[in-house]
């Protein structure tokens, strides 16, 4: 059946907004485990969780050997993309929000789509448009209204609030190598392999971190709550898993500077969930700062991918 392009269109930015909206709820769920675990296990544990997981599915198909002796041939590059993409990404976002605040990394992570333009100019030679760089800079803009008013009460519970933003940075530059990385594996791999053999790679480099450094994380999981696992299933489940799958298809569409744009939407969503369930107060013009957000995305996504189709 042919598919009109309004319709591609549609399809591409439902997959990025459902993507955005689970990477969204990242802090809530470390917040939520933040004191139960430490920082390092918090970013790990559940990240083994979807590796065993994705596995267990991936043996159970076929031509099982022949995918994993292919991605052995790329070994280079998949754990290119699991140490310097996911490893930096995941351990320096999750440790820096336990540090820091949940709106502060939701604010900050607006850095990963002017990250990823260059990377994506570098990487894929992807063109950086007038209209391209119009609508970051817009998106930037919006950005720029989304912040916390009040941090006297949030800022109790944060540790070393200047560390953690500095690790949340350095997580950024990781979401942004990854993201625009994995659009070179798509020419040789599905969305599932990619994110498999890439997970496998950081598993097997934080592992041995995260024994010498939590050896008894496993022991202070059968002290959780209910509300505590749930979290730890949305972390596993839908936030390294699900999200990453629909971004991954939406990337095989666009190109990655394109689909980077759509992560302003991770800061809206972040920072209304922040203040929906960790009552982090916000600015008034935090309206208007997510209106030029969306409008900045709609805008691309209306004249660059048509233009492109």
């Amino acid at each position: 059946m042919v598919t009109s392009p309004k319709a591609r269109l549609v399809s591409v930015l439902a997959l990025l907004v459902a993507a955005n909206l689970f990477w969204s709820g990242q802090g809530l769920a470390v917040k939520l485990l933040d004191g139960h675990l430490d920082p390092l296990a918090i970013a790990l544990l559940p990240f083994y969780g979807v590796t065993a997981a994705g596995l267990v599915l991936m043996l159970s198909v076929r031509r099982c050997a022949e995918r994993f002796a292919l991605a052995w041939r790329f070994r280079r590059e998949f754990f290119l993309a699991g140490i310097c993409g996911q490893f930096v990404a995941q351990v320096g976002m999750t440790v820096g929000v336990s540090w820091s605040l949940a709106a502060d990394g939701a604010i900050l992570s607006l850095l990963i789509p002017i990250l990823s333009a260059p990377i994506a100019a570098w990487l894929l030679r992807e063109r950086l448009t007038t209209l391209r760089l119009g609508c970051l800079l817009l998106g930037l803009t919006g950005m720029l209204f989304l912040s916390p008013v009040s941090r006297t009460a949030s800022a109790a519970g944060a540790a070393h609030p200047l560390a953690g933003n500095l690790l949340i940075t350095a997580g950024c530059l990781g979401s942004a190598f990854y993201n625009v990385y994995s659009k070179r594996l798509l020419e040789n791999f599905s969305d599932l392999e990619i994110l498999l053999f890439s997970y496998l790679a950081t598993s097997v480099f934080g592992l041995p971190m995260l024994m010498v450094f939590d050896p008894h994380c496993l022991a202070r999981l059968a002290r959780f709550s209910a509300q505590q696992w749930e979290a730890f299933a949305y972390l596993a489940l839908v936030f390294y898993g699900v999200s990453m799958v629909l971004f991954l298809r939406a990337l095989r569409r666009v190109d990655a500077m394109v689909a980077s744009v759509s992560l302003y939407l991770v800061p809206l969503f972040g920072v209304a969930l922040a203040f929906a369930f960790l009552k982090e107060q916000l600015r008034p013009q935090a309206l208007v700062g997510s209106a030029i957000v969306l409008l900045a995305t709609w805008m691309l996504f209306r004249f660059d991918y048509a233009t492109a189709r």
